[in-house]
């Protein structure tokens, strides 16, 4: 039985590109993992029972529990590249909103992939981990890495970013989730009602924000906090418009700044300290805007067995 611990992330930077011929857009994704996270324990199936699923914790019920759940198909991968059966049973215990714009599902297919490959001895190199997790989703390969780090193409292609220090954060939940294509169908809509234009050939390829790493390699909330976007928060905004009031209450409660998390409609403020970010989290479950609060900080490592895990992953 190997049990293995994944973060959740938040897009610090999430910049669009325009629609490119094969359905995807080129994105500049500043991923930041955080101590808010789920656990996958994957324990050996009997010979031919192929691979099982059961699912615990909030949201529980929305997780599919067949063979299009990504931890199952990761396991299923990793299986066929070296040539053995996946007879595995994976029990999944959700703290990650599902549907929540924090990459939840990928996050279990990162850990899955880490969990059976421990717990079948395949010692697989960790680039054809990454390999693997790029076929599984565009944010599977960040859940294995953790950390601060810039995604380009699709969000799959990683640099790994310096960060000093800790940010502490807290992540509103929800009521219902938001589909990330209906997400991005919709950015491309506002785009075409604009008359910017939607296609790759209209929108320039982005590039991050200078200020914003500097603000992440100095360890500056402040300076973080004022240089913070997402390009599909007015989309998502647009699609669920009740979540412009979690974002102004959660400003009110003190937070440096708020935005929507990645396609939503999770919304995630930055506090100034630990401190800051417990009240801001008491406001926020007060306020009526959310179904939860939850203050928590990073960065922290991507996917790991829980005896490799330090103090600074713990949830």
């Amino acid at each position: 039985m190997i049990t293995v611990r994944v973060p959740a992330k938040v897009n610090v930077q999430l910049g669009v590109g325009g629609l490119r011929a094969d359905g995807f857009h080129d994105l500049a994704n500043v991923f930041f993992a955080v101590a808010l996270g789920d656990e996958v324990t994957a324990t050996a199936g009997a010979p031919g029972s192929g691979v099982t699923l059961a699912c615990t914790g909030p949201d529980a019920d929305q997780v599919p529990l067949d063979g299009s759940n990504l931890a199952a198909r990761a396991a299923r991968l990793l299986a066929a590249r070296h040539g053995i059966e996946a007879d595995v049973h994976l029990a999944i215990a959700k703290a990650i909103p599902v549907a929540g714009g924090m990459a939840g599902g990928s996050a279990d297919g990162a850990a899955a992939l880490v969990a059976c490959d421990a717990l079948w001895g395949l010692d697989t190199p960790l680039p054809v981990l990454l390999e693997l997790a790029a076929e599984l989703g565009s944010d599977v390969p960040f859940a294995l890495l953790g950390g601060v780090a810039l995604g380009r193409g699709r969000g799959e292609l990683l640099e790994p970013l310096p960060v000093a220090g800790s940010f502490h954060w807290v992540f509103a939940v929800a009521e219902g989730g938001l589909s990330t294509p209906a997400v991005f169908r919709e950015c491309d809509r506002l785009r075409e009602a604009d008359g910017t234009g939607s296609g790759a050939d209209r929108v320039p390829t982005p590039d991050p924000s200078a200020e914003l790493l500097a603000a992440l390699a100095a360890g500056d909330p402040v300076a973080l906090a004022e240089a913070l976007s997402n390009d599909l928060q007015q989309a998502a905004l647009s699609l669920r418009p009740e979540l412009a009031d979690c974002l102004r209450a959660g400003l009110e409660a003190g937070a440096l700044a708020g935005l929507v998390s990645g396609s939503g409609p999770t919304c995630a403020f930055l506090a100034k300290d630990a401190a800051g970010a417990e009240a801001v989290a008491e406001a926020l479950a007060a306020s009526g805007t959310c179904r939860a609060a939850h203050p928590t900080h990073g960065p922290v490592p991507g996917a790991r067995p829980l005896d490799t895990v330090g103090p600074a992953a713990a949830v």
